[in-house]
């Protein structure tokens, strides 16, 4: 058996709030739209991870979700522009990488990073 594919899902009465922030915000494709449930991605190859941690480092809360993405500073300028309040960062960890954490709609803590 091969993995090729996990799926984070998030309960909400207002698809639209995802829409905003996952789509418009992010800009993520919406893949599948069946009315009452609804993907967003990206067409291009994305690898399989899950984590587990016991802090989210540099003292933190564990994030939900991480996203990489290409460009930091054009990511924040987004969330910035939305009226989305900063929690964490931006900053450059030891690590290597330069994250900020935001919370998506529904509450979740969300790591928006770059290698």
């Amino acid at each position: 058996m091969k993995v090729t594919r996990i799926m984070a899902n998030t309960a909400t009465s207002d698809l639209k709030q995802a829409a905003a922030f996952y789509g418009d915000i992010l800009g993520l494709e919406l893949l599948m739209d069946h009315g009452w449930f609804q993907s967003y991605g990206s067409s291009e190859k994305m690898t399989v991870q899950v984590s587990f941690g016991v802090e989210g480092g540099s003292g933190t809360a564990v994030p939900d979700l991480s996203i990489e993405v290409d460009d930091l500073d054009t990511a924040l300028a987004r969330f910035k522009d939305a009226k989305v309040p900063i929690e964490y960062g931006p900053v450059s960890e030891p690590w290597g990488v330069r994250r900020f954490y935001v919370r998506d709609p529904f509450g979740k803590l969300i790591n928006i990073l770059q290698h």
